[in-house]
């Protein structure tokens, strides 16, 4: 890797470490002599990183201290591009506005060369085909997710049934040609899953729920055998029970 690659990585070694580790080990993990790592540590202190620490002791990174953006390795500016352009095509409006943003604000501050090959990236996204029109806007479920806030729509299964929910959302899920709402629900007294083509009317409450969404997720995640689950709720409907695994 070249010498700013080498830095980056040393920087985020020490950053995952809340103690003092030895010089050896951080050699040993960056794949270097331990002279070079000397030289490394003192180049990132000259550069303003607070490491505190000297050779025989070990070395720690106190909080807060961010590299520029520049610093990218060639494969997380593919990475930040393929995700970005994924983002546009497969999210709502608003998403992928924001994605866009984001592209446009990191190449600003890339050196030329590194922006030039942003444009460049072989990696293309096709268009989702023949996508199912979304029945509310997305950024109201995203918002509710973030904000832990009770949410209420229309919806309609695949029988064509009619009903009105209210839900504790916790995850979305995106698909080729729909987006599919992972929530506790009121009504069921239980975790369901809502396609979003389905749903219409909906009204963030501006309540919070009674439990934490991380708390949520761990319980769904526990109780859910995740894939096959989830090609299986893009075409079912939310009245078909989420899978549970067998106890031992």
């Amino acid at each position: 890797m070249s010498r700013a690659e080498r830095l980056l990585t040393l920087v985020q070694a020490l950053r995952r470490r809340r103690r003092p580790v030895a010089g050896a080990e951080l050699a040993a993990e960056l794949g270097v002599s331990l002279r070079t790592l000397y030289r490394d540590i003192q180049a990132l202190i000259g550069q303003g990183a607070p490491i505190d620490g000297e050779a025989g002791v070990g070395y720690v990174l106190r909080p807060g201290f961010m590299l520029p953006p520049l610093m990218f390795t060639e494969d997380e500016i593919e990475a930040l591009v393929f995700g970005a352009r994924l983002a546009a095509t497969r999210a709502d409006e608003r998403l992928a506005s924001s994605a866009e943003n984001a592209l446009a604000k990191i190449a600003a501050v890339l050196p030329p060369d590194l922006a030039d090959r942003m444009d460049a990236t072989g990696l293309i996204v096709a268009p989702a085909w023949n996508a199912n029109r979304d029945g509310i806007d997305l950024s109201l479920v995203r918002a509710a997710i973030r904000n832990e806030t009770r949410l209420e729509f229309s919806y309609v299964n695949e029988k064509g049934l009619a009903s009105r929910r209210v839900v504790w959302p916790i995850a979305v899920a995106f698909f080729e040609r729909v987006r599919v709402l992972t929530a506790w629900c009121e009504l069921r007294a239980d975790y369901r899953h809502f396609r979003v083509d389905r749903m219409s009317d909906a009204i963030d409450l501006g309540v919070r729920y009674p439990r934490r969404r991380r708390v949520l997720l761990k319980e769904w995640r526990e109780i859910e055998s995740v894939e096959p689950a989830w090609r299986e709720v893009a075409d079912a409907a939310d009245t078909v029970p989420v899978p549970r695994r067998k106890s031992a």
